[in-house]
């Protein structure tokens, strides 16, 4: 019998968490992260996307990561996905309008879980779109690495927290985009920042998988994302800059974030 969706509330904000069963790796390659990004841009739709349209959207897609990776422009042409011109940064857009089910306003993604900070556009939105990441997603590694099993590729369901003011708001953006320094300081969390630096060095400029940079003026995937409302609230890509480096300088552990129950 299929799950009830979770019923969470349009126009509201959730922090979002789908993480690999066992915690195994989700993301063990770079082309598997491109991938991933992909996927939570092209699956964020009510509509079908028919299956020629996915294969020109995955061949377009691995050309554009090569003219990337070798510094050109990344500009993505076909019928189902269209790029305006891009100097800088991974940006992908389709044909026309798109009927959502979730504004994405930021996202990190871990070796083997995905942090996303959502608005629910439409009824079950939020639960309709992990569906759909998460189901193409898991065909997509299957596929790849020969894995033939039974048995959820996920760990149960996407978790999630309802975010009810301007202060979770903050905490849960700082939060998703921090999640990467436990790559370069294990234990972080319990001990504290030993190297703020070194660490705001990697947010801002090595770990590319996050929305982190588009925030503080880098382009890196721009399209993923709409950060109008947050660049607003934080002060724009100064004041998001800031926010990062003040918490990392200054509060340096996990302690400091307000608790927020996911569900």
């Amino acid at each position: 019998m299929p799950r009830k969706l979770r019923q969470l509330i349009n126009n509201e904000f959730y922090h979002v968490v789908l993480r690999r069963a066992g915690d195994e790796l989700l993301f063990i390659d770079v082309d598997d992260y491109y991938r991933g990004i992909f996927s939570i841009y092209e699956f964020n739709t009510t509509e079908q996307i028919t299956i020629r349209e996915r294969r020109i959207a995955r061949n377009q897609f691995k050309e554009a990561i090569k003219r990337f990776n070798m510094g050109q422009s990344p500009v993505i042409n076909s019928p189902a996905i269209h790029a305006p011109e891009a100097s800088e940064g991974l940006t992908i857009k389709r044909e026309g309008e798109r009927d959502l089910f979730v504004e994405i306003l930021s996202f990190c993604f871990m070796p083997n879980h995905i942090h996303l900070l959502v608005r629910q556009l439409k009824e079950g939105g939020v639960s309709k779109f992990m569906q759909k990441v998460g189901a193409g997603y898991a065909a997509y590694f299957k596929s790849k690495y020969g894995i033939e099993f039974k048995g959820y590729f996920f760990q149960d369901r996407f978790y999630s927290a309802h975010i009810e003011n301007e202060d979770q708001l903050r905490a849960v953006f700082t939060y998703i985009h921090c999640n990467p320094i436990s790559l370069i300081e294990p234990g972080w969390k319990e001990k504290g920042i030993k190297n703020p630096q070194k660490v705001i060095k990697f947010l801002e400029s090595d770990y590319k998988w996050s929305s982190h940079q588009d925030y503080i003026g880098e382009k890196n995937f721009p399209s993923v994302t709409n950060r109008e409302f947050l660049l607003k609230i934080m002060g724009g890509n100064d004041g998001c800059r800031e926010l990062i480096r003040n918490w990392v300088t200054y509060k340096k552990g996990i302690k400091e974030f307000p608790n927020l129950d996911i569900e």
